[in-house]
């Protein structure tokens, strides 16, 4: 399979990456500065440059071109309201777009989960953020794509413990980002789930068995 990443040299992005590579697949790492380059290809990928901002939809569906499916994993992380509409919002767009005319028909989008942070302090710019992801969450499903939108809870850099709590709806906890590395390698791999919204926490139920008991349906 060849893959094409948006934001690879991320948390989860950097994971997938060397899961992905290990298993003998091909991965194309978007990345903006030299550093991120080199994350990329630390991690077993092949890094290519490109801006979600600055690029147009056609210069994103020509790196598209070729692969297999498309995962998005990017996001403003705290740069600003702007950055965030750009970035999380329209560039999910533009992203989808981009690979509707690279003839990419997979596309996995991590998300947020809708609970998160509640018992937290939100300020304006978190309440955009999250504004931003749900109106990205709901332009991808009315696509006509084969997407899969995974919304993980709170991200833990910790080891995974390849157990996972993972459904339409569960209950808002923590999630390491191996594990969610780990969920969306075994999701792309399985075609049959495509077209649903999945929330992921840990949990005790295999990352393998609970990819294929939402392929199941």
């Amino acid at each position: 399979m060849n893959v094409f990443q948006i934001g690879a040299a991320g948390g989860v992005g950097r994971r997938l990456t060397r899961l992905l590579a290990a298993r003998g697949d091909s991965v194309t790492g978007m990345h903006r500065g030299p550093d991120q380059g080199e994350t990329v290809r630390a991690s077993g990928g092949t890094p290519v440059t490109g801006d979600l901002v600055s690029d147009s939809v056609d210069d994103l569906a020509q790196k598209m071109r070729g692969h297999d499916a498309v995962v998005f994993s990017a996001g403003a992380h705290g740069t600003g309201m702007d950055k965030t509409t750009l970035i999380d919002g329209r560039g999910l767009e533009k992203a989808a777009e981009a690979a509707a005319r690279a003839g990419v028909s997979r596309f996995v989008l991590v998300s947020v989960f809708p609970d998160a942070l509640r018992d937290g302090e939100r300020g304006e710019g978190f309440e955009h953020y999250v504004k931003v992801k749900k109106t990205a969450d709901v332009h991808l499903t009315r696509t006509g794509l084969e997407w899969l939108i995974v919304r993980p809870g709170t991200l833990l850099d910790t080891p995974g413990t390849d157990l996972v709590t993972a459904g339409p709806a569960v209950e808002y906890g923590d999630v390491h980002r191996d594990d969610v590395a780990a969920f969306i390698d075994a999701a792309l791999h399985e075609p049959a789930l495509n077209r649903v919204i999945v929330e992921l926490t840990s949990g005790d139920t295999p990352v393998a068995d609970a990819v294929a008991r939402l392929a199941a349906g």
